[in-house]
């Protein structure tokens, strides 16, 4: 059963793309939600008014994973919004893939990606274990990784992206032994999923891509939601430390 109903939950990075799909599905299922942003506000007031159409209470809070001071402040923010917070997705992460980041370094890559997408979940993940710990019922938490983390891809900016989002798989298994029973966590790992990225991709890459997915077709970021909503739901109530690949087939854990 994936009803929600009388929750409330957090999403990080909800502004666009995989974010608004997870918070949308959250609030489908029945939960309130609260979308964080960094820059995209708009965005993320567009989410929220989703999630209002949808008959739920919705929240916007900004959040910068590189400043721990809005970290310490994100899960009081939601709690009195609310008055209770049970699920923590942890979507937000750094693009270098597109806009002006793609053109950084390697190595300004390299740190972009550990500041935010390494070390922003991991002190947001023990920021969510605190606020869900403190309660009776408990709570869950759902990190993002990536399929490729399980097999590698070749190239400079998988390889990176792969140590980091490894990082956030191998820490989350961790700390769903450290937090357990009151805290569930686990992992989504989305594969090729039609994004920003997905859209701008040469129209030979978005072909072969489909054509060597044995669902043959690109992710849809409702398909990743969809995973989290099912683990942060009472279905999965025995359910931590796994990961749900999403991604058609092409890695199969």
């Amino acid at each position: 059963m994936t009803d929600l109903a009388g929750l409330a939950a957090l999403v990080t990075g909800a502004s666009s793309g995989i974010g608004r799909a997870i918070a949308l599905g959250l609030a489908r299922a029945g939960a309130d939600v609260a979308v964080t942003y960094r820059d995209n506000e708009a965005g993320a007031r567009e989410t929220a008014q989703g999630i209002r159409a949808l008959g739920r209470k919705a929240a916007v809070l900004r959040l910068d994973l590189s400043d721990r001071d809005t970290i310490n402040v994100l899960g009081p923010a939601a709690l009195e919004t609310f008055g209770r917070l049970d699920i923590w997705v942890n979507n937000a992460g750094a693009d270098i893939l597109t806009g002006s980041n793609a053109q950084l370094s390697d190595v300004q890559k390299l740190d972009l990606l550990l500041n935010v997408d390494l070390r922003g979940t991991m002190l947001t993940s023990w920021r969510a274990a605190k606020a869900l710990g403190a309660q009776e019922s408990g709570g869950v938490i759902v990190n993002i990784s990536w399929d490729h983390v399980l097999t590698g891809m070749e190239g400079r900016n998988p390889e990176m992206f792969a140590a980091v989002k490894g990082g956030v798989l191998a820490f989350s298994k961790s700390m769903a032994r450290s937090v357990a029973p009151r805290v569930r966590v686990n992992v989504v790992a989305p594969g090729w999923i039609e994004t920003a990225f997905g859209a701008g991709v040469d129209a030979a890459v978005y072909r072969r891509v489909a054509e060597t997915t044995p669902m043959k077709r690109w992710g849809t970021p409702e398909d990743v939601a969809a995973a989290v909503v099912y683990l942060a739901s009472p279905a999965a109530s025995f359910v931590t430390g796994e990961t749900i690949v999403v991604g058609g087939g092409v890695v199969m854990s």
